[in-house]
């Protein structure tokens, strides 16, 4: 939690909203998918940090007036949420708007990063979410924040019912490119009227009804909370903590060599090499009950490849059929994770249509939960042709069980993913944190010095 002092790091706080530069027109609306609901609870929180070149003639009136052009393409952001007499939500793009924050911090980025205090950075991007009231909430909020040094971060809040961090990165990409000088190719194609509505959400309702799934067996991949209303977040049981640490390319490679062996021909993957020692990590950590059943969040390789903002990524659950100990070899985990993972999205999507779109869930941290953040573009983002410095990823709503996110550091001279270190986030409860750091280091992940 940021103490007060710290509040006064970033101040200056002004609050306008940004919408479509074109009307959407009347009774436009945003159909929600059951994968979109099954996320409500979940918000994504990306904060960009862009050196002064890049940030070079960029004044608010410049950033407001190519927003306007981009949220022409991606209208539906700028609506509200709203119910259908059975309750299922869905959007109504009435160009509301997103919300656009202005803030100021006297000290460098550098300065600003060198602190090592996660909690910081929320700072930097809004902590709003949706509700009490749905028609007064916006589903994208953005900040820009300007340092000292000249440079500037942009945090973007982003409700995951609009999409993964897939969609997300798409969509802020976009409004680099439009910066950039490359405006839309055409009008957006928008719903005709009146093409939502109650009863053809009820008939695709009933088609799922015959869709099998036990209501005798717990779900191994979501878990159901109490009935969160029109305010949409969920309480933990523990007070979560966050940080950030990277991990080299040598440190993987050292990794890598330590689980695989020397054959090439039989290396584990980089992500799920880190999975399986974190894994481990938190095994030693939870004795009592260690994790049998992780979530494991991917890219969907057959997903459209842009203009479509959904929650399309994998989700797949690994269940070790055996009693994982603190003596149970990474190598093992990693192929559990490689060849055992049980997609679920149609399970899941099951679950949200069996109560109508209605109850409340969470993903992210119902089980110890891997998200595979590489394949999401963050580091796409380009204004005055330079990209970010550094992007950090975070999720607001983890259930108890923790997260663990894994993007690739920043750097543009590797082209080749394998050849670059990792920045890994992990969100876990507080009173677990310090031995799960401590053995983050006695599993080489960690060094002394991140420990800050």
């Amino acid at each position: 939690m940021v103490l007060p002092k710290e509040e006064n790091l970033v101040y200056g706080i002004k609050l306008s909203s940004i919408g479509p530069g074109r009307s959407t027109g009347s009774d436009t609306v945003h159909d929600l998918s059951n994968m979109d609901l099954a996320m409500k609870l979940h918000y994504l929180k990306v904060v960009y940090f862009f050196n002064s070149n890049a940030a070079q003639g960029l004044t608010i009136l410049r950033m407001k007036e190519t927003m306007f052009d981009w949220l022409n393409e991606y209208y539906y952001t700028s609506g509200r949420l709203r119910r259908l007499e059975s309750g299922r939500p869905y959007i109504k793009c009435n160009d509301c708007g997103s919300r656009f924050i202005e803030a100021q911090c006297d000290k460098t980025i550098d300065e600003f990063l060198e602190m090592k205090d996660s909690s910081l950075q929320n700072l930097l991007v809004s902590q709003q979410v949706i509700g009490p009231e749905l028609s007064f909430s916006p589903l994208v909020l953005i900040q820009v924040t300007r340092f000292k040094c000249g440079g500037m971060s942009l945090g973007l809040s982003w409700a995951h019912i609009l999409g993964d961090a897939f969609s997300a990165s798409e969509f802020i990409n976009r409004w680099g490119q439009i910066v950039s000088g490359i405006w839309p190719n055409k009008t957006p194609n928008f719903p005709k009227p009146g093409t939502q509505t109650e009863s053809e959400s009820e008939s695709e309702r009933s088609r799922s009804k015959n869709l099998p799934l036990s209501k005798d067996k717990d779900p191994l991949f979501v878990k159901q909370v109490d009935p969160v209303g029109d305010h949409w977040i969920t309480s933990n049981s523990y007070k979560m903590d966050t940080f950030w640490f990277p991990i080299s390319a040598s440190q993987l490679a050292t990794i890598r060599a330590e689980i695989s062996g020397e054959n090439q021909f039989d290396q584990i993957p980089i992500f799920e090499s880190l999975c399986a020692i974190i894994w481990k990590c938190v095994v030693k950590v939870r004795e009592r009950a260690p994790p049998k059943i992780v979530t494991i969040c991917k890219s969907d390789p057959r997903k459209p490849t842009s203009g479509n903002l959904r929650n399309t990524q994998i989700i797949s659950t690994v269940e070790a059929g055996f009693s994982i100990t603190k003596e149970t070899g990474p190598k093992k985990l990693a192929t559990l994770l490689i060849n055992q993972a049980v997609d679920e999205r149609s399970q899941i999507e099951e679950l949200v249509e069996r109560d109508h779109g209605v109850s409340d869930f969470i993903v992210y941290g119902a089980k110890l939960t891997f998200v595979d953040s590489e394949e999401a573009n963050f580091y796409g983002l380009e204004l005055n042709g330079h990209k970010p410095d550094f992007v950090y990823q975070s999720i607001q709503g983890v259930g108890d069980e923790g997260v663990v996110f894994v993007l690739p550091e920043p750097k543009d001279s590797c082209k080749n993913k394998n050849d670059r270190g990792r920045i890994v986030t992990i969100i876990f409860p507080e009173n677990q944190m310090v031995e799960l750091r401590s053995e983050l280091v006695k599993n080489g992940l960690l060094l002394d010095g991140n420990l800050a």
